[in-house]
């Protein structure tokens, strides 16, 4: 007998093995085959993302879309109040993703988003302010959803890069499709 917060699952009373086995298909059932030639080109999309397939395949399951932006925080991006420029791996990184999806930077006071803007000068698509550690979870979500809707593609094909556990909370707020910590999205192929 299944009771509140049980998982669906099979039980462990009499006739479990019958259970388990017809369970286990009925869920392997649910879950559908894709085609091999899907399948090449979902690896060849998450290839050219600069993402593993696994993380990939899972943002896509969990969103139902294809991740069209990333937004970047400013800790992800390692800016500070007197480097605006973006070192070296991070330029390369977001360089690589010219045209594959759009790159949209959440940047702290006291560095101004267009001084970000202008010094990596097409290596960025789009910078904001981001929400400030003050700032209420409504406010957070307001910002978050007005730098996405500034890009034009819908929040559940976006993918939040953070660096913190803060900044993970965005994803939540804003209804983005997933998030990928920094160290992992910038770690050397």
């Amino acid at each position: 007998m299944s009771s509140i917060g049980h998982n669906g699952g099979p039980s462990l009373e009499p006739g479990y093995g019958f259970r388990k086995h017809a369970w286990g298909k009925a869920r392997k059932s649910l879950l559908k085959t894709l085609p091999i030639e899907i399948l090449r080109v979902r690896v060849a999309r998450a290839k050219r993302l600069g993402i593993d397939y696994t993380t990939y395949a899972s943002i896509r399951a969990a969103s139902g879309h294809d991740v069209v932006a990333f937004l970047l925080s400013g800790n992800a991006l390692d800016l500070t109040p007197t480097r605006t420029a973006l070192p070296m791996v991070a330029a390369d990184r977001l360089g690589a993703l010219d045209g594959a999806a759009e790159r949209v930077a959440a940047i702290y006071a006291p560095v101004h988003p267009k001084a970000v803007l202008a010094a990596n000068a097409g290596l960025l698509d789009h910078a904001d302010a981001a929400p400030r550690f003050t700032e209420s979870w409504s406010a957070t979500r307001d910002r978050i959803r007005a730098m996405v809707r500034a890009q034009g593609v819908p929040a559940d094909g976006v993918v939040l890069v953070s660096a913190t556990a803060v900044e993970r909370e965005w994803c939540a707020a804003g209804k983005l499709a997933g998030v990928i910590p920094a160290d992992r999205f910038f770690a050397p192929a």
